[in-house]
Parts: structure tokens; sequence; C-alpha cells
């Protein structure tokens, strides 16, 4: 079992002027410590889940580039892209970037996005369920392409591109691995077996349910259920003192036991980086033995 930290609020008690250093130390730490992704939200307002709408956020792929500066192995990604938030070529060409300038460690999350409010807010389309999922299937078709030695054009419902150059090509090979964000078992789920490398779900009573879906979608698509990487977001938290430790191992266990690869999720206490290195000590070694 390995973990992931996301990082979903920026609202620290030092203030702005002092938010570019302590991330800093945030990633490295969570890199040294063996983190295998480090993750942040892609929003353009703060989440209600998470805090006051005017809380500060950060633009996501920005931040991306700013942590693969500070950090040398953990993968990086959002949990999760709206795909309407920006166009394939241009969600591509930001992938593609990150990936070349980490080393490889870029990591395609996305889904059929879901934050009304923000999207109303700033002006962004927010088209029906229907129409956002008719995007995503275009974009990831489109991001595949773009991916492939073919750059040629590229028709969709509603995306349409005439050459979809991309030099350099990524790192990552074949191409960066996509995460498909979200537990639609109609679609969502079905894509993650045709286009994903690995899904991202809640920790729900219909977890079990959700992996089931996902292996019928896979004998469907003709994919080995095996090679698709089974994610969840789960708060990796120690309590204040670590007093919660052996709580937050036990439930690791049984996702392990349900087939999951890889728990990713919120460290109450960041920016203290503290916290992190206690993770690192006492959690994540177990947590790969599992």
């Amino acid at each position: 079992m390995k973990l992931g930290i996301q990082i979903p609020s920026f609202t620290w008690p030092n203030g702005p002027a002092k938010l570019g250093a302590e991330l800093a130390e945030v990633a490295h730490a969570s890199d040294e410590a063996g983190f295998e992704y480090i993750a942040v939200m892609d929003h353009f307002f703060q989440i209600s889940a998470v805090g006051p709408v005017e809380h500060d956020m950060l633009e996501a792929y920005t931040t991306l580039g700013y942590l693969a500066a500070h950090t040398e192995r953990a993968k990086l990604l959002t949990v999760i892209t709206g795909v309407l938030y920006r166009h394939p070529g241009l969600l591509a060409k930001a992938i593609t970037t990150l990936d070349v300038l980490s080393g490889g460690r870029a990591i395609l999350g996305v889904g059929a996005g879901w934050n009304e409010e923000e999207s109303r807010g700033l002006g962004f389309p927010f088209p029906s369920t229907a129409e956002r999922f008719e995007l995503l299937e275009d974009a990831l078709q489109y991001v595949l392409k773009m991916w492939s030695e073919d750059d040629g054009p590229f028709t969709g419902k509603h995306v349409r591109a005439e050459r979809l150059l991309n030099v350099p090509q990524a790192l990552s090979r074949p191409h960066p691995p996509i995460m498909i964000g979200g537990g639609g078992e109609k679609k969502t789920l079905r894509f993650v077996a045709k286009y994903g490398q690995a899904c991202n779900l809640f920790n729900s009573p219909e977890l079990a349910h959700k992996l089931d879906v996902l292996k019928q979608h896979c004998e469907t698509e003709g994919r080995d259920y095996s090679e698709i990487t089974k994610t969840v977001y789960h708060g990796i938290d120690i309590g204040t003192d670590g007093e919660k430790t052996g709580e937050l191992l036990d439930e690791l266990r049984r996702l392990s036991g349900l087939g999951v690869d890889a728990a990713i999720g919120y460290v109450p206490g960041v920016p203290d980086t503290k916290v992190i290195e206690r993770i690192g000590k006492d959690v994540i070694p177990a947590a790969e033995a599992f």
C-alpha cells in the first residue's frame, strides 16, 4: 500500500508572503518521507468541505511545476482536474511540460468536474452533466493521440483540431499515466477501463462494489483489471501526537485487502513538517508491507 499527500488548503498561518517557502518545505519533507504521490486540488475557489470559498487557493499546474523543482522522486498530480477548466490541448501540454521538467513524474488526474459555483463565478462554461462526460471522453481520446506518434487532426464530439503536435514529447512511456476520478458506474468507471491507468474513488461503504463494477468494465473492454492502479481518497491522519497511527494503519490494511493500491489524502497539521516526518517513520514503511 502506497500513500499520497494531497494539499487541499493554502490558508496557512503565515499568509501568502511565506507560502512559497513553506510549500517548498512541505514538498521536500513529503518526498523525503516516502510519499508516493504529492497532489493538489484543481479548483479556483476553495471548496466547502475544506473551508470558506474566500480562502486561499493556488492554480494547480503552476503549483505542481513549483513542487517539481522541490522534489526528486514523488509523482505529481491533481486530485482531480475538472475537464471543463482547460482545452485538452492546453491540458496535454501542461502535463507534458510537467513530465519533462520533473524527469517523468507527471500523472494526469482528470474527471468530469462538478463545481458550478466557481465556474459561474469566473465565467467558465458549465455544461450539462451529459455534455461534461462527452467533453471528458473527447479529452481522454485527444491527450492519448497527442502523446502518440500520430500528430494528425482530431475530431471529437465537441473538440476539433488540425494538428496535435507535441514537442517535446513526455518522458513517461508510453505516456503519462491517466488517473480518472469519480465512481460513476456507467461512464466514469467504464472510461477508467477503456482509457485509464488508475482510478480514484472515495473511501465509502460502496467501495468494494465500485471496484467490482470496474472489474466488470475491464472484462468488457478486454483490460487486465490488475493493470489499473486503484487509489482512494482517505485522510492521512495520525492525530496530534500520533495517537491515531494504529487506527490509520488498520484502515489502510483493510483497504489493501479490498485490492486498493494507494491512499491519497490530506494530512492534518500541514504545513508543520514534523507530522510528515512522523508519517514517514511510523506509517509509510508499515503500509508498504500490506
